[in-house]
């Protein structure tokens, strides 16, 4: 009866240390005398102990980031580059058969191609087509992370840094650039002031008494103003007039 007993309670102490909670967000890949048997769904699942074993692998989204990487443009500019990479497992059996250890793969597969794709373009397009670029990064490294079972979402370029000379350089360039607008700007301006005064004349001289009108407005502006000293002139034949007038009585 004792060694009825015995038995029991080692078949029960085997059986509980044979149970292995896989949670939801997981997935566990069993091997039996050290070959691959089948993918673990979560819940409760038998591990016999000796005889089969079991790795348990994380299917949520990862973010990972990606150190700062030194790379040169295609026009021999360096720079320091990080990124963030978002990627999860769609396959656990092949993220631990196929490859030692996926998430170490994954950051230097980035890195060397982040390093790859800036090499391929010059300062200008990596500073102004950062997410053209991204996704370029992501397309490259999905493709090589298939096989793995690796699905990689999405590549976010967090940073761009330039040597200190370079950022004077763009600087002095950027405040050249804003100074050509700014007398481009004033040139259209002009240009368009004296079409609008020439435009301005031509109706003036088509219009008879239009001068005048435009005299009286102007004198009715500034002579709000007790200020403003107005001064006439008036033209040389009115003054010639005048004196013939006088020079007869």
């Amino acid at each position: 009866m004792d060694l009825l007993l015995g038995i029991l309670v080692f078949v029960i102490v085997i059986i509980l240390c044979s149970i292995k909670q896989i949670n939801e967000y997981e997935r566990g890949v069993k091997f039996r005398f050290g070959k691959f048997a089948r993918i673990m769904n979560p819940g409760w699942k038998i591990v016999l102990p000796v005889i089969e074993s079991y790795r348990k692998v994380d299917i949520r989204t990862k973010a990972v980031d990606v150190p700062a990487q030194e790379a040169i443009t295609r026009d021999n500019v360096s720079v320091q580059i990080n990124a963030v990479i978002y990627y999860k497992l769609f396959d656990a059996s092949k993220a631990i058969l196929a490859v030692e250890n996926f998430s170490y793969a994954v950051g230097q597969l980035a890195q060397t191609t982040m390093r790859n794709v800036v090499g391929s373009v010059s300062l200008d397009e990596l500073l102004a087509e950062r997410d053209k670029i991204s996704t370029e990064i992501c397309k490259i490294i999905d493709a090589a992370t298939d096989p793995w079972g690796i699905k990689v979402e999405n590549v976010e370029l967090k940073d761009v840094s330039l040597p200190e000379d370079m950022k004077r350089v763009l600087a002095i360039a950027a405040e050249a650039e804003r100074e050509k607008l700014a007398v481009v700007t004033k040139a259209e301006g002009e240009v368009e002031a004296s079409n609008n005064l020439a435009k301005a004349a031509e109706i003036m001289a088509k219009t008879p008494g239009a001068l005048h009108l435009r005299t009286l407005s102007t004198l009715s502006d500034i002579s709000g103003d007790k200020s403003n000293t107005v001064v006439f002139c008036l033209p040389i034949e009115i003054i010639d007039a005048i004196k013939k007038i006088g020079d007869k009585k």
